[in-house]
């Protein structure tokens, strides 16, 4: 057996890539020069990007975005350099993509949902917001998913079509939050004692904003007391669950101190007077023959 040297026309492959060697150059170059541009021009976009006002994850998709487009291009042209049919090559990834499009479609969602949070801006990276029964601080918005860090520092990572599909909440948009504090005193107790001395309680919490400056409402006349309702105005979201629970006390020493209870328990028993005639009644069934 002739080894695979013997077999082999070198002169004619020498031939052969020397002729050939002109398109490989032709195709090496227009590859470099549309990375060249790639490189140059990353910069300005995702300068004007940045100034325009789009999230970062939105920003780095666009110039990912960018750069595929650039590269592909540069790919089907100096492809062509070199002689390959880039219509059949088209037409083929074309079939492929469109299979992987269907096997994909829940992936794509996501994604075309992630471009329309990016797009809409119902919220940004360090918002406080509810998603379902999901409440945290936003850390991180993919195209694919948005990650919330919850109070007690667990990642929720939500599929954007869920995001979208749901009623969010976004407490920090606006700044200010309000607290709406629920409590109760006794009917026996006076109203506007009770009113200053959960006001000067409220007062003293460190977060609570002077202006504007909380207040105490009668929300409700109840079965065991009269129901009270604190409103406090805090900077940042983030506070507001230590600050619900530091006004809550604060407002029961406070009442404590000026000698203002809060409502017990109660139950109403209504004993209702039962005639002779039924317990004979009563009697004459139990000692019927059975």
């Amino acid at each position: 057996m002739k080894p695979i040297w013997d077999r082999l026309n070198v002169e004619l492959l020498i031939t052969q890539f020397v002729a050939w060697l002109p398109s490989l150059v032709a195709a090496l170059a227009i590859m470099l020069f549309f990375w060249a541009i790639f490189r140059t021009t990353r910069p300005a976009l995702r300068h004007v990007l940045m100034r325009t006002g789009f999230e970062e994850a939105f920003a780095g998709m666009i110039v990912n975005v960018y750069r595929f487009a650039l590269v592909a291009f540069g790919v089907v042209m100096a492809a062509s350099q070199l002689g390959i049919n880039v219509g059949a090559a088209l037409a083929g990834l074309g079939v492929v993509g469109l299979t992987i499009g269907f096997a994909a479609k829940d992936s794509l969602s996501n994604l075309m949902a992630g471009f329309l949070i990016f797009w809409d801006k119902p919220f940004h990276v360090g918002n406080w917001i509810t998603v379902g029964n999901y409440h945290g601080t936003v850390s991180q918005i993919t195209m694919r998913t948005t990650r919330l860090r919850t109070r007690d520092n667990t990642s929720v990572i939500i599929p954007n079509e869920t995001v979208i599909n749901q009623i969010v909440v976004n407490h920090s948009s606006n700044g200010r939050t309000r607290l709406e504090i629920p409590l109760g005193i006794g009917y026996p107790q006076r109203i506007p004692e009770a009113k200053h001395a959960i006001l000067e309680a409220v007062q003293s919490v460190e977060c609570v904003l002077r202006d504007p400056a909380p207040d105490v409402v009668v929300k409700n006349l109840g079965a065991s007391g009269v129901d009270l309702v604190i409103f406090a105005w805090i900077a940042n979201a983030k506070d507001a669950q230590p600050t619900y629970f530091q006004i809550l006390e604060a407002a029961k020493m406070s009442l404590d101190k000026a000698g203002i209870g809060t409502p017990p328990p109660r139950m109403d028993i209504a004993l209702v007077a039962i005639e002779g005639g039924v317990w004979a009644e009563a009697g004459k069934l139990a000692q019927a023959p059975r």
